[in-house]
């Protein structure tokens, strides 16, 4: 293995926040799965930057049935950039040693344009490591599709065989391993360095 390619949400920093899931539904006046079907429904379009942060809330409005007015579709913005935003700092370590050890690094996240601003004025330490930043709005391409693991081995320089890639969704390990990368399912720290060390 020369390089490794990391997922963000998940992996490195941590999943929408349960706090931040009820801020946004109490922003929206809808609760529940109706408010989460309409949220993920256009969120590849979010993720690869097909939308920017007022047309995809006005699309979740419009399958809502509810308006938004321009106030409340930039609160819902910022509270859902807020729900993202929290870092794992013993991942983030653990990135960083073992970039520090030669180790090529690449980041592949899907990631709206807002949160992608956020993460490098808030979070640029997290992001340093990687000499390929592939951050699905700013390369137009969003996980799963092959088009994303295709720009990032181009820039990686390295044969996707020699590449392990590691996302916390089995769908995005899969689409890898289709395209000759090598896969690891991240459940946690332990286990990843198990994978690495070769014990697991």
């Amino acid at each position: 293995m020369d390089a490794v390619l990391f997922d963000m949400f998940g992996v490195i920093a941590r999943d929408q926040s349960p706090e931040g899931r009820v801020a946004l539904e109490r922003a929206a006046g809808v609760a529940g799965p109706d408010f989460w079907s309409a949220y993920w429904h256009p969120r590849r379009a979010y993720d690869r930057g097909d939308l920017d942060g007022p047309a995809y809330w006005t699309t979740v409005s419009e399958r809502l049935g509810v308006p938004f007015g321009e106030e409340a579709i930039r609160r819902l913005i910022a509270l859902d950039v807020e729900s993202w935003s929290r870092v794992d700092e013993e991942m983030v370590a653990f990135v960083t040693g073992l970039g520090a050890e030669g180790t090529r690094l690449g980041l592949l996240s899907n990631i709206p344009a807002e949160i992608a601003d956020y993460f490098g004025h808030h979070h640029a330490r997290v992001l340093e490591p990687f000499s390929v930043l592939g951050l699905s709005s700013r390369i137009r391409r969003a996980k799963p599709e092959p088009e994303a693991f295709e720009w990032a081995l181009e820039r990686l320089e390295v044969p996707a065989e020699r590449v392990l890639f590691v996302d916390d969704r089995e769908t995005n390990v899969r689409a890898a391993i289709g395209l000759g990368l090598r896969g690891h399912r991240f459940t946690s720290l332990r286990a990843l360095r198990e994978h690495l060390s070769g014990r697991a």
